[in-house]
């Protein structure tokens, strides 16, 4: 998997990551709902960021198109999170933070290099 891809995937993961922890904070200090709203949209921009550079991998860098599909389903499903936040609909807002999680750890482990993958089905 191409470098630029790596990084946008490792990013999205700290991001997604990052979420949760500033929602805890919405619920125990004044300024929570600050940072929550800030690493949402930052979650947001990364899944834009992502995506594009799954395209631009694609298309004038010659590589898959595959990358695509998954980098636009985390983007739809994070503008989702953004307005079910917005909604305050936290009975679906909540665990589809947790599936959003759960897809990014999936795609940070697609993303080692073939050799780990290999010493690690070895054992």
């Amino acid at each position: 998997m191409p470098k630029p891809l790596r990084v946008a995937i490792v990013v999205q993961t700290l991001a997604v990551f990052l979420t949760p922890i500033t929602a805890g904070l919405l619920l125990t200090v004044p300024y929570g709902h600050a940072l929550h709203s800030a690493t949402s949209y930052t979650l947001f921009v990364v899944a834009v960021l992502h995506v594009l550079t799954a395209v631009l991998v694609w298309r004038p860098g010659g590589g898959s198109p595959k990358p695509i599909v998954p980098a636009a389903v985390f983007l739809a499903l994070t503008l989702a999170q953004v307005f079910l936040g917005l909604a305050q609909v936290t009975a679906v807002h909540v665990p589809l933070g947790v599936v959003l999680f759960g897809f990014s750890l999936i795609q940070l482990d697609r993303i080692r290099p073939a050799r780990e993958t290999a010493l690690r089905s070895a054992y």
